[in-house]
């Protein structure tokens, strides 16, 4: 499988309007700020779209896009899995924002850490609490020993358990003045 084609932001500004942007994070980082006409697909998701974004790639290329252009390679090798094209957006949102492109941002939008950082913030307390918990009561060690071997996992498979976990939490889902998954399917087939 090759990789897939990375665009700047600004070539993919250039670009613009000969794409369907899909951005692949969580509904709440969705909400924080966005693309102008991106269309929240979550990672999670994508298998469940294929069939509609298959269709949209057909009218026009698609863009991936998440925060930092990492979980957009991702969704550019599963959807490449699947037969359907898509270019990621390098450096995603944040180089995006960073060069003085537009984001939309919802009114009333609240902040949501990256899922990175929730991860990196949820591993690094579990194992700071296993290590103290372990001077009390040597075998809550464990728990350090085992999410220290779930990272390892995590970067070998280049999946992350924690990060869907994460993702299910209310803060990171949409809000409810937000545009459903469903209505987003249909938005992408109009």
């Amino acid at each position: 499988m090759t990789a897939p084609v990375a665009l700047t932001p600004a070539q993919a500004a250039v670009r613009s309007g000969e794409f369907t942007v899909i951005d692949v994070r969580t509904p709440g980082e969705y909400a924080t700020g966005h693309l102008p006409g991106a269309h929240n697909v979550p990672l999670d998701r994508l298998d469940e779209a294929a069939d509609t974004l298959k269709r949209a790639s057909e009218r026009t290329p698609l863009l991936i896009v998440c925060a930092s252009g990492a979980r957009s390679a991702k969704g550019c090798a599963q959807l490449a899995a699947q037969g359907i094209d898509a270019a990621t957006l390098d450096g995603g949102t944040a180089a995006w924002a960073a060069a003085g492109h537009e984001v939309a941002r919802p009114a009333g939008a609240r902040a949501t850490w990256p899922m990175d950082r929730q991860v990196r913030l949820a591993a690094g307390s579990l194992v700071l609490a296993g290590f103290l918990a372990g001077l009390a009561w040597p075998p809550a060690h464990w728990l350090s020993g085992a999410i220290g071997a779930g990272l390892v996992f995590s970067g070998v498979t280049n999946t992350c358990g924690m990060a869907a976990a994460l993702a299910r939490l209310p803060h990171n889902r949409a809000p409810k003045s937000s545009v459903s998954f469903q209505e987003t399917l249909l938005r992408l087939t109009a």
